[in-house]
């Protein structure tokens, strides 16, 4: 994941070293997939056993695509790191290209804040003078390093 985000900063003109990288997902998007999932299987459930089985599945994957909607960050991005910096990428998956840089904010203007939850981390960068914040949620997941993100933030 480092070196496609530090391939994708290179494509754009940006020479910054990134310490850490890890997969992340717009906050609300656990708990959409299982609100969505619990309504799904509700319904679907009024139609017998299988029913409820499709609409679990159906519910869980509306949900979580709702939830990811509303926030207007990309389902899943590739978060980097580095002494400076904090960069957002678009990212399909943890092993995909890079498509769109989405946000790009320094350091010295953030506060990090780690909220823990049963699944997940969730991570808010807050701009230190108008407030306005980006929420992250990163999976516990050891293959995703969203724990070295918030490691390195200090959170």
């Amino acid at each position: 994941m480092e070196e496609l985000v530090r391939e994708a900063l290179a494509a754009r003109g940006i020479d910054d070293g990134v310490v850490a990288v890890g997969e992340f997902n717009p906050r609300g998007h656990s708990g959409g997939m299982f609100a969505g999932g619990l309504a799904g299987d509700a319904a679907g459930g009024l139609l017998g056993e299988a029913g409820s089985a499709a609409g679990l599945g159906v519910g869980s994957l509306a949900g979580m695509h709702s939830a990811d909607a509303r926030s207007g960050l990309p389902e899943t991005m590739l978060v980097g790191v580095s002494a400076t910096m904090v960069y957002g990428f678009a990212a399909p998956t943890r092993r995909s290209e890079p498509t769109a840089l989405v946000f790009q904010v320094p350091r010295a203007d953030l506060t990090a804040r780690v909220h823990q939850r049963v699944n997940v981390r969730v991570l808010e960068l807050i701009d230190t003078d108008s407030g306005s914040r980006i929420e992250l949620e990163g999976n516990r997941v050891p293959l995703t390093h969203s724990k070295d993100v918030i490691d390195a933030l200090g959170g």
